[in-house]
């Protein structure tokens, strides 16, 4: 059974268009309490937002929906996605929720759930959500209404979850940061993170009023990151999304490095400390240079489909504890339950004062390799996977790069598009080899 409602990460859209609506969304909000009371007489779910002006609406929404099914309410206010799954399994609660379009603008809004274990949901609970919806709902009596009340200091809870994460014989003392925050949920809290621990930082993206969640800062726009650093003369910079699960960082030179080289970083830090690393989980689209890093290191490299929630199922599969993606999502999954920029953050730091080491030092041992990506126009009746020409262009392009490339093609998923991708140890090399490619694709 194909779902209507969630995708990838929750339920997604635009503000004040179906299904991002207040009364689907107290409708959704009823539905979920009647499946959790299916199991749980009285249920709690806390409920946690980014900064986005209509969490405040969705907000209220959801506690209406959930009280009118019987099921008590725990608000907490902005904080991160992660902070949510801490918290829910912190309080014993029976669900988390999480009101974010997390990188999206803020016209965008969304709703996603947490388990009482602070991990991702399946398959069958949100086809079993969706069949309750198409059910009449069931108004509980005035004597069985749920109660909402709020969540004393739960920043400041989550604040120490992060802290514990890292060394207690270890220290941020002499080290300047630059945290963007993207204006999102985390505005509050990451500063105090790192400064609590003994960082001097300098904040930016950190001065949310609505409207501003992601606009030109944050994790999807590192620029402003690089020249605060560059303008502050820092020794490294944080840069989170609105949500705060994903992660990019910057050295003290402005370089940037995202998700694949910080995921490569924490592997080898793990290695260096002669604990055991028996795989790393990527995706589709991980630079090959990570895993050609990782396996000369002994570590095996599995890659999931594109997305946290496919790296996360391949690493429970294998019950190995390191994943992540090139956008900033890593999983570490003997600190947290989930993507946790805060977390992660605090990991890399950790490697690098120990190792005593800058971020570049630690990261001298990866090389990316140059990605070229090519986007083909598809004729409506095309079909590419029945392509000769290009199925032996491929066989080419893989004979040719052997073991210092690789070639990802794949229809997208919401375009009439084909993506071409050539990775090789020289960018020219990637460029010829996905250009021949994309025409061998057009035959």
């Amino acid at each position: 059974m194909a779902r209507t409602f969630f995708g990838t990460d929750g339920i997604r859209g635009t503000v004040g268009t179906y299904p991002i609506t207040p009364d689907f969304v107290l409708k959704l909000a009823h539905a979920v309490g009647r499946v959790l009371k299916r199991t749980e007489a009285h249920p709690t779910v806390l409920i946690g937002k980014d900064t986005r002006i209509s969490g405040y609406m969705l907000e209220s929404a959801l506690e209406s929906g959930f009280n009118s099914a019987g099921v008590d309410v725990v608000l907490l206010g902005p904080v991160p996605t992660p902070a949510v799954a801490y918290l829910t399994r912190a309080q014993r609660a029976s669900l988390g929720v999480v009101i974010s379009a997390s990188h999206n603008p803020f016209a965008d809004n969304g709703i996603k759930f947490f388990s009482a274990q602070g991990a991702k949901l399946p398959d069958e609970w949100e086809l079993a959500v969706e069949a309750a919806l198409d059910e009449p709902p069931v108004w509980v009596d005035a004597a069985g209404l749920g109660k909402a009340r709020r969540l004393d200091d739960a920043a400041g809870r989550y604040i120490e979850f992060c802290k514990s994460t890292f060394g207690t014989d270890l220290t941020l003392k002499g080290m300047k940061i630059v945290v963007d925050a993207a204006h999102g949920a985390a505005y509050h809290i990451a500063p105090k993170v790192f400064h609590e621990l003994g960082a001097e930082v300098v904040t930016i993206g950190c001065s949310p009023d609505g409207l501003n969640i992601n606009q030109g800062c944050g994790a999807t726009h590192p620029e402003a990151l690089v020249a605060a650093v560059r303008e502050h003369r820092a020794d490294v910079g944080i840069a989170l999304d609105g949500d705060a699960d994903r992660l990019q960082m910057v050295d003290a030179n402005g370089r940037l490095y995202n998700g694949d080289e910080l995921l490569y970083l924490l592997a080898d830090d793990r290695l260096g400390r002669d604990e055991v690393v028996p795989g790393v989980v990527g995706t589709l689209m991980t630079n090959m240079a990570v895993e050609v890093a990782l396996k000369a290191k002994g570590v095996q490299f599995v890659r999931a489909k594109v997305g946290d929630r496919y790296v996360l199922e391949e690493l429970h599969r294998h019950h190995w504890l390191l994943g992540g993606e090139g956008s900033g999502h890593l999983l570490v999954l003997d600190k947290q339950t989930t993507g946790d920029s805060l977390v992660s953050a605090l990991q890399v730091l950790q490697a690098c004062v120990r190792s005593e080491r800058s971020l570049a030092d630690a990261l001298a041992g990866v090389r990316l390799f140059p990605q070229t990506l090519v986007n083909v126009r598809l004729r409506p009746d095309q079909d590419w996977q029945r392509n000769t020409a290009l199925a032996a262009a491929v066989q080419a392009a893989e004979a040719a790069l052997g073991e210092t490339g690789r070639v990802l093609i794949r229809a997208s998923g919401t375009e009439p598009l084909l993506r071409v991708m050539v990775e090789a140890r020289e960018a020219e090399q990637a460029q010829a080899w996905a250009e021949r490619l994309a025409e061998a694709a057009q035959a």
